[in-house]
């Protein structure tokens, strides 16, 4: 399945490896994990939730791949997304891209990441020292996924 979305941690060597033995026809393979920070916008964090609508999450990520898979020559993806309560250097995120050859695996990685970042339907809410915020949508990461908007 190209989308999980779990509390559990994820070994990423492990879903890599699982990942590549699909199809021997993969020649590259471009992956991105996202960790939980220490710091957000000055402050420091002790951990955060991640909340989902779960269903409805799924949907959207595995449209997200769809998408990549109509914009780019790519031979799958895979996205893992963790919810629930997590701390500073968990993982949060593992995107995998295969393709063969780099350069579609590169594209649609970051492509899928910047759309995951705006468009999957995930809330955070941060631990500070002033007590709990819920994380809101950052310009920068809007930016990033208009650029892939064709016009």
């Amino acid at each position: 399945m190209p989308v999980k979305v779990q509390e559990a941690d994820f070994d990423v060597g492990a879903e890599i490896a699982a990942f590549r033995r699909a199809d021997p026809g993969i020649g590259a393979i471009a992956s991105f994990i996202g960790l939980v920070r220490d710091v957000n916008e000055g402050d420091a964090i002790a951990g955060l939730s991640l909340e989902h609508y779960p269903g409805m999450t799924e949907k959207a990520l595995a449209g997200i791949i769809d998408e990549a898979k109509q914009r780019w020559d790519i031979i799958d993806a895979l996205v893992i997304h963790r919810v629930g309560a997590l701390k500073p250097l968990d993982q949060i995120v593992l995107v995998v891209v295969s393709s063969a050859h780099r350069g579609a695996s590169f594209e649609a990685c970051e492509f899928i990441m910047d759309y995951l970042k705006t468009r999957a339907p995930f809330w955070k809410k941060e631990q500070t020292a002033q007590g709990p915020r819920w994380v809101e949508a950052r310009a920068s990461d809007d930016q990033a996924a208009e650029r892939w908007h064709k016009g």
